[in-house]
């Protein structure tokens, strides 16, 4: 996506209903012989219905942790450690294996960041999309492959009664990519995790990506998880975005007040990162340094060593969300006890 993406139609978030996606504390780590080490650090964050969340942040932020641990997937030597996932007002961390594959595909579907291996190479696209839809619904036979054309038809594949037939290397990437949405789409799901669905695909085939999710939870209603490290892809489709940093979300809020007014240091120097077509050619900001490793995460706030703003007090203790309910981030520059912006 080009990072000079508007935000458009989509900048006014919807007004705050009952969630169908709640996180709190969400605490993942993984075991080793030294013990067990913090990888996602106290997250909480809700999802409304028919809502688009972003969720944006460097490589190794945690925010695919996130969405695996939303999903039970996560294996040894990672477990959940702490907090509570609950779906439409139902915990969901606790459920046996069973119960939970019969949330997977059905209520939460999943389009995973690499379409090739989300696809079976050995199967045609037709037996994938049957058998996922005749295992999340009612329909069988003719009737299931009907209404796999009318997905494949839906996500913009040519030809899709023809194109049934094809094996996954038989499309191109951004075609493979539709194919893992309309998967996604085969249970009739309330909530889709979006993990980086647009990464390695080209500008042009990413807005097509961007408008089918649009359109897609514009018609049925359905709430998205967007997981990416790309500004401009929020900016473009979420409602609201949090932005995460070495396992913790430093920001919450309304995409357009985020753009408009981010917060968090981190945030500004993402904002600042994206490059502008049109204007006067500059070069692209960058924020110093590197992520930390989750074994040596400074004291204090974590990225208070890549910080231009940071304060004494930045190093020495870890800082508790300010702001308002909306929107909200965790900095001590943001608290009446902090220093003023």
């Amino acid at each position: 996506m080009t990072a000079n993406a508007a935000p458009g139609a989509r900048l006014e978030a919807k007004p705050r209903r009952n969630p169908l996606l709640q996180v709190r504390d969400l605490r993942v780590a993984v075991r080793g012989d030294l013990g067990a080490q913090d990888l996602v650090r106290g997250v909480s964050f809700d999802v409304m219905p028919g809502e688009i969340l972003g969720v944006v942040g460097e490589s190794g932020a945690g925010k695919s942790m996130i969405g695996t641990a939303i999903i039970g997937l996560l294996d040894p030597p990672l477990a959940m450690v702490g907090g509570s996932i609950t779906y439409n007002g139902r915990r969901i961390d606790n459920l046996p294996r069973a119960a939970l594959r019969g949330l997977r595909g059905k209520e939460i579907a999943t389009i995973f960041q690499d379409p090739l291996t989300s696809l079976n190479p050995v199967f045609t696209i037709e037996r994938q999309l049957v058998e996922t839809i005749e295992v999340h619904t009612s329909l069988r036979g003719p009737a299931a492959r009907e209404e796999a054309v009318g997905l494949l038809a839906r996500v913009g594949i040519p030809a899709p009664d023809k194109r049934l037939s094809s094996y996954p290397h038989e499309f191109s990437g951004g075609m493979r990519q539709r194919v893992v949405i309309a998967l996604a789409l085969a249970g009739r799901p309330r909530l889709i995790i979006a993990d980086e669905p647009t990464t390695a695909l080209d500008v042009s085939v990413q807005g097509q990506i961007i408008e089918l999710l649009r359109d897609l939870c514009a018609e049925r209603k359905t709430a998205v998880m967007l997981i990416t490290h790309d500004m401009g892809v929020i900016a473009a489709l979420a409602d609201r975005v949090v932005v995460a940093y070495a396992g913790r979300i430093v920001e919450d809020g309304p995409v357009a007040e985020v753009i408009r007014s981010p917060m968090h240091p981190y945030t500004r120097g993402l904002m600042n990162s994206i490059p502008t077509i049109g204007l006067r050619p500059r070069r692209l900001s960058q924020i110093p340094g590197m992520m930390p490793r989750p074994d040596l995460l400074p004291p204090g706030c974590s990225f208070a060593p890549r910080c231009p703003l940071a304060i004494s007090r930045c190093g020495n203790e870890t800082p508790p969300d300010a702001g308002d309910v909306g929107h909200k981030a965790a900095c001590w520059l943001m608290t009446t006890d902090g220093a003023a912006t």
